[in-house]
């Protein structure tokens, strides 16, 4: 018998649509009504370093109509929704003639291998270490090392960048302190190549995780404790099935369940980066280009990433409600 029933199937598909089309629209809505002219920030970008650029309004006009800037709001709007259907964002205002679809699939795979690869891994070390601290209460090995990451979660990720920066990159000089390659090199599929890379992701992958896994760890900690009170768990015990068997198979396994809720919902934010930790390593994802579009007032790529973090957020999301029955018997969803 299926756990969903096709009409919440078919409800859930109505709203993840509504969610992109109120996105969409606020999306095209919200630079707009934001001070700031992107043809005249152009303008003084391409002015900087001489006197004078002449015949300055009749550049910018140029540029308001070779954009579409130039018409009414609501053609702007019509058209605005066509080429999102098509995800077609046409050309960044601040990078002509780059399309902005190619800025985005340039930023992507650095923010999709940052972020995905410290979301498991902050995910696997906070669930272990909060089972373990629920677990093994009282002990004080586990408590000693469940403390630091308890320290840490209080940190904004952003400012424990700054200090790994401080600490490892100028007083130890042990990490480069941005980009993503050293100075100069060629970007190829070598291994010379791929361990610089690496080498120059440590860093922002650390100050993520460092400052992630505390909150996971007191939140998987706080439902191991509920699970520990269970009827189950006492009469898994009262068989004598070995200690290890009830942590895994009864403890961690019904407790993990609301956490798996929530990496879902973290998977989905992947795609969107982490803007500022970013901008201190000068990292070339979604969130350092989302910062420099905000700067130049480029609404195009503005609209472009902002749109392509939602989608993947609600994607995420839905995924997740519609494998949720499979995870959890106890869920159903059916019609009545």
């Amino acid at each position: 018998m299926s756990r969903i029933g096709t009409s919440y199937v078919v409800r859930r598909l109505l709203v993840f649509f509504f969610v992109i089309w109120a996105t969409a629209s606020v999306n095209f809505l919200v630079p707009r009504l934001a001070p700031g002219d992107p043809m005249a920030a152009t303008l003084a970008r391409l002015s900087m370093g001489s006197d004078r650029v002449e015949d300055g309004a009749e550049i910018i006009e140029q540029y308001r109509e070779k954009f579409g800037l130039d018409q009414s709001l609501a053609v702007q709007y019509l058209k605005y929704l066509g080429a999102v259907a098509r995800f077609d964002f046409g050309y960044s205002l601040a990078s002509f003639p780059s399309r902005v679809m190619e800025i985005i699939g340039r930023a992507l795979p650095w923010t999709v291998g940052l972020l995905l690869t410290t979301t498991i891994i902050s995910f696997a070390l906070g669930i272990l270490l909060g089972a373990l601290v629920a677990w093994r209460s009282g002990e004080r090995f586990v408590e000693f090392l469940a403390a630091p990451f308890i320290v840490l979660a209080a940190i904004p990720y952003y400012l424990l960048a700054l200090l790994l920066v401080y600490a490892l990159s100028f007083g130890l000089h042990l990490f480069p302190s941005g980009g993503t390659t050293r100075i100069g090199a060629t970007m190829e599929w070598s291994l010379p190549c791929i361990l610089d890379i690496l080498h120059h992701s440590i860093l922002p992958a650390l100050s993520i995780i460092l400052s992630s896994i505390g909150g996971r760890m007191i939140s998987m900690r706080s439902m191991m404790v509920k699970v520990m009170e269970s009827d189950y768990l006492t009469l898994a015990r009262a068989k004598g099935l070995p200690d290890g068997r009830v942590f895994l198979w009864y403890a961690a396994r019904n407790a993990i369940l609301p956490e798996i809720t929530t990496l879902g919902i973290s998977l989905g934010f992947v795609v969107s980066g982490a803007t500022l930790v970013e901008v201190v390593f000068s990292y070339p994802g979604i969130g350092y280009q989302l910062y420099r579009a905000i700067g130049n007032s480029d609404f195009n790529l503005i609209q472009g990433i902002t749109l392509i973090m939602v989608i993947s957020v609600a994607t995420a999301i839905l995924v997740l409600d519609l494998i949720y029955p499979r995870l959890d018997p106890r869920i159903t969803y059916t019609d009545k």
